[in-house]
């Protein structure tokens, strides 16, 4: 009897899929999924294992209404494929490319593996729009400014984008059926149930939210995106860092669009930027841990773990600071415009390591991936490519007034602040004593003093800029 198998990894969909097509089209006697979990992958991404665990759930149930069987292993992957050959009728194995280097590596292993054992493989590209080798300058040395890249990469995608299966099978059943080896991966406390309430993640799921997204939202997504407290953003990134929905059937849903005004340049640049953050990675890959600008090696950082726990939780004393936060804390997501302030206060207010930053991020996002991540915090910090240079350090008082003027977004995640008159909403700590007690807020004690003061942390950032270019 012969066995073909697909290799999931960040592919939960069986639309647009070319290694499940491939899986499905095949002619064996026997066909199956595998999972292989690796538990060192997920260390310090506490919350994405949440969005793992269900995602398995959900996905098993559809490839079961294919007659498809999954199975989740929690092993090392290159021992996982040697047992599959070992104990089993392995002839074909399906699996689309990783978007991550190291994981390319591991690939590049199993190939070999495979190839050994004469058995059949077939490897298809990343859920990106170009593969990340291809763009390059002219020279063929990779890109460090997004604007060219994203250029020649669009130009490359529009040329030779093909026309994108956007069938989706939903003729499956949701009782899930109890998993012992995908219940092992949730969280093990039950924090993380709160994320129910906020996310489904499934396939039909990101098709509907891109499809609303097109209809109600794109049109005015230029300036709805930066205002934090209404719903101008997709939110698809978390199904795209799972592959519940491919960037091609994004790109495909927004050239269906006749009328393409600002918005539509906007969320395409934002495609782009994800791509350039994996071309940036895979180009450079010791930016995953150090600088990109070698300058910035001898920078003078603060090491305060009393700040940083502040930061964290929320509690730093500026309110569009500690809404993000807490945000972050409760859905497992933050809005960009939030992230680029709560990161921004982090390295140039706090002086704090951006990979403080980054690591935190990366155990409390479900969208984490570490290319965008190490790039959104390399660029916030400076550090980077194509990045915002030091001294652009965010006001967080301005900030906040300015996509935040009337609070709605501060008074959803900081209740207490419910009551504050607009004036000092982003800055409670001016307003008068006897004000506070009337509207029961006690900066000190109901709501945190500020933890730095926003004059006095610019002019120390830019004094330690300045020794660095010294």
């Amino acid at each position: 009897m012969s066995l073909s198998v697909f290799w999931l990894k960040d592919d939960f969909r069986i639309s647009n899929n070319q290694a499940i097509k491939a899986l499905i089209e095949d002619k064996s006697s026997e066909k199956k999924t595998i999972y292989i979990y690796e538990k060192q992958q997920y260390q310090l991404c506490e919350t994405q294992k949440w969005w793992l665990a269900r995602s398995l759930e959900i996905f098993k149930e559809k490839l079961e209404s294919l007659k498809i069987m999954l199975d989740v292993v929690h092993e090392n992957s290159t021992k996982s494929i040697k047992k599959l050959i070992t104990n089993s009728s392995l002839t074909r194995i399906y699996w689309n490319k990783s978007c991550h280097i190291n994981e390319n590596i591991i690939e590049d292993d199993i190939k070999k593996i495979l190839k050994d054992n004469n058995i059949f493989y077939k490897e298809f590209e990343a859920n990106l729009l170009n593969p990340v080798e291809k763009i390059k300058k002219d020279d063929g040395t990779p890109f460090k400014v997004f604007t060219h890249y994203w250029k020649k990469a669009e130009q490359i995608y529009l040329k030779n984008n093909d026309k994108y299966n956007s069938k989706i099978f939903k003729n499956y059943n949701q009782n899930l059926t109890k998993d012992k080896n995908i219940e092992a991966i949730y969280p093990k406390k039950n924090w993380y149930k709160k994320f129910e309430k906020y996310w489904e993640p499934s396939e039909e799921k990101a098709k509907e939210i891109l499809d609303n997204f097109i209809k109600k939202s794109i049109e005015h997504y230029a300036i709805n995106r930066d205002i934090p407290s209404v719903e101008g953003t997709s939110k698809l990134s978390p199904y795209i860092k799972f592959g519940q929905i491919s960037v091609h059937q994004i790109m495909q849903k927004c050239l269906e669009i006749k009328n393409k005004k600002i918005g539509y340049r906007k969320y395409i640049n934002e495609i782009g930027w994800r791509e350039f953050s994996h071309s940036l990675l895979h180009n450079f890959p010791e930016m995953e841990a150090n600088n990109l600008r070698k300058d910035f090696d001898n920078f003078k950082w603060n090491k305060n773990e009393k700040l940083l726990f502040k930061w964290k939780k929320g509690l730093t004393g500026y309110p569009i600071v500690d809404a993000g936060m807490r945000e972050l804390y409760e859905t497992g997501w933050m809005h960009n415009r939030v992230r680029m302030i709560t990161a921004s206060f982090l390295v140039k207010h706090l002086r704090i390591h951006w990979l403080e930053g980054e690591k935190h991020f990366r155990n409390t996002l479900l969208d984490f991936n570490i290319a965008n991540n190490v790039s959104g915090w390399q660029w916030v910090a400076g550090t980077g490519a194509d990045a915002a240079p030091y001294f652009r350090i965010f006001n967080p008082i301005l900030q906040g007034e300015k996509f935040d003027p009337s609070g709605n977004y501060v008074k959803k995640w900081c209740p207490e602040l419910k009551n504050i008159p607009n004036e000092f909403l982003h800055k409670p700590w001016e307003m008068p004593e006897a004000l506070q007690k009337e509207k029961n807020i006690i900066i000190g004690k109901t709501y945190p003093s500020p933890i730095v003061k926003h004059e006095e942390a610019r002019n120390s950032a830019l004094r330690a800029f300045k020794e660095l270019k010294k």
